[in-house]
């Protein structure tokens, strides 16, 4: 069961954040600070919940308030864009937790204060952030993982939060010094499993610290690369075109679903449109079998490369 201690102070996703409970993938700070944007608590939904009308397994919804329930973890609620609150139930893992507070809350919550936020991989290349996004399973946090082992930096992997700057450029926030990979990324990098946390028990995915390879400073997002598993037998890149490009930054945008039960469908088309305006949106097709990391990595990197000399 996961316990309370004194409120810690944390700076992740560009918010200055309050907690109940630790959370010690994020950067902290002092509590000087002056104003934060979240409170995290702890505290029994479990009445709440009952009375709601959500389905098992899925969210409810009303006005500026979001709940959701994962069994035998807790109940989450997250609200007004600035407080997520947390149930534990009996026998919780407390990594459980900090994985669903760190993902899909910090979503939602974003989504009620009006960023956008993507789900994929930020790395930062050449002063500029480029952002990988795809479904499950398209090797997102892998890609990201090999172009840090070539030295590049990461901004965030799961989460990542694009805002706008006073003259309507997209940035991307940095969000903490952490990858998720599965253990075939591993074995493909030949990193031994036993040097890292599984994200809970029994799951064959391993939280991979980067605190050397982080970079903590918002930057320009300059593209965007759709990751895409297809029969095909060799890498293809292509660019994607006119409407098609408003459905592929819908579609991989951080719990998508809950947009119009927000009332935020005209909020993230006009969000979508300013974004779109300042970035290449690429499609990058990968074959399904074989470990082709090291070629997406060269291909990105030319295409960053012509892009840049073109601009020069």
């Amino acid at each position: 069961m996961i316990g309370t201690q004194n409120k810690v102070f944390y700076k992740s996703f560009g918010l200055t954040i309050v907690s109940d409970i630790p959370l010690p993938e994020l950067a902290q700070i002092s509590q000087d600070e002056g104003i934060y944007d979240v409170f995290v608590e702890v505290s029994d939904l479990s009445a709440k919940w009952c009375d709601s009308t959500a389905k098992r397994g899925g969210f409810f919804v009303e006005n500026d308030l979001v709940m959701f329930e994962v069994l035998d973890t807790a109940i989450f609620c997250i609200k007004d864009g600035n407080k997520i609150i947390v149930s534990p139930m009996k026998g919780s893992e407390e990594d459980k937790i900090r994985l669903y507070v760190l993902g899909t809350c910090m979503g939602v919550l974003l989504m009620q204060r009006k960023v956008l936020a993507l789900h994929g991989s930020a790395i930062a290349i050449e002063g500029r952030a480029y952002a990988f996004i795809g479904e499950s399973g398209a090797g997102k946090s892998t890609l990201a993982s090999a172009f840090i082992r070539e030295g590049y930096q990461l901004l965030s992997d799961d989460v990542i939060p694009v805002v706008q700057s006073k003259d309507s450029i997209p940035y991307v926030m940095p969000s903490y010094p952490q990858q998720k990979l599965w253990q075939e990324s591993l074995d493909a990098f030949g990193m031994e499993n036993t040097q890292y946390r599984p994200l809970f028990e029994r799951e064959t995915k391993f939280a991979i610290p980067v605190h050397a390879h982080f970079y903590d400073k918002p930057l320009p997002l300059a593209g965007v690369f759709e990751l895409l598993k297809t029969e095909n037998e060799s890498i293809s890149l292509s660019t994607v075109q006119n409407l098609e490009r408003f459905r592929t930054l819908f579609n991989h945008t951080y719990r998508h679903s809950l947009i119009s039960r927000l009332g935020l469908t005209e909020w993230h088309f006009i969000e979508s449109a300013n974004i779109l305006k300042n970035i290449h949106l690429y499609q990058l097709q990968r074959p399904l079998n074989g470990f082709t990391v090291p070629e997406l990595v060269t291909c990105v990197l030319n295409k960053i490369k012509k892009e840049n000399n073109q601009y020069a």
